[in-house]
């Protein structure tokens, strides 16, 4: 676990020494909004380099799955539904990218490592959340989808969720049309 420990020190130090000079010392919603970018893929980052310093491949795997997840339904829905941002700069507001990705990687590492490890990665991500809602990037509930579709991506593949509830995933296609088969025991 000190590896853990190790890999979040690490990804923040690296994050944060990449925009220091973009972030000004006064507490300006730039900075914040730029403080919540970097930090955005601090947990991540941690899961990635936990995992290959721990040398575990079913955790790759599994990170892996929920990462590509995350991505896939964030993008999707912000291309379908088209929610223009609070400040007005584009259509894609719903639902926040930064979040669910920040979210996907503190859900996966209190999965895969427990919550004494969970909780520090949960609170990083409340703060990225936070950002893009002071930001006026989004609105709170854009940031709760985000939240929610990283966090249920972890959940859904990272093990022992997985291996609890006999967790079956599966594309599905006949008849003209094509959908996913989810399965859960309770």
């Amino acid at each position: 676990m000190k590896t853990l420990i190790l890999s979040l020190c690490l990804a923040f130090a690296t994050l944060f020494s990449a925009f220091a000079q973009e972030i000004p010392v006064h507490g300006s919603r730039k900075a914040v909004r730029t403080s919540g970018d970097v930090l955005a893929l601090v947990t991540p980052a941690a899961s990635l380099i936990t995992v290959l310093a721990l040398q575990d491949w079913q955790g790759l795997k599994q990170g892996a799955l929920a990462g590509a997840t995350t991505l896939g339904v964030t993008y999707a829905l912000k291309y379908i539904v088209k929610k223009e941002r609070p400040d007005r700069s584009d259509r894609h507001s719903f639902p926040s990218m930064h979040t669910s990705v920040s979210f996907a990687g503190a859900a996966f590492i209190q999965r895969r490592y427990g919550w004494q490890w969970g909780i520090p990665a949960y609170a990083l991500s409340a703060y990225v959340g936070w950002s893009r809602v002071y930001g006026k990037k989004h609105d709170w509930w854009d940031v709760a989808a985000g939240a929610a579709i990283g966090a249920a991506s972890s959940y859904i593949f990272t093990r022992p969720f997985a291996r609890k509830h006999d967790v079956s995933i599966a594309p599905v296609a006949g008849d003209g049309a094509m959908g996913v088969y989810f399965s859960m025991r309770f």
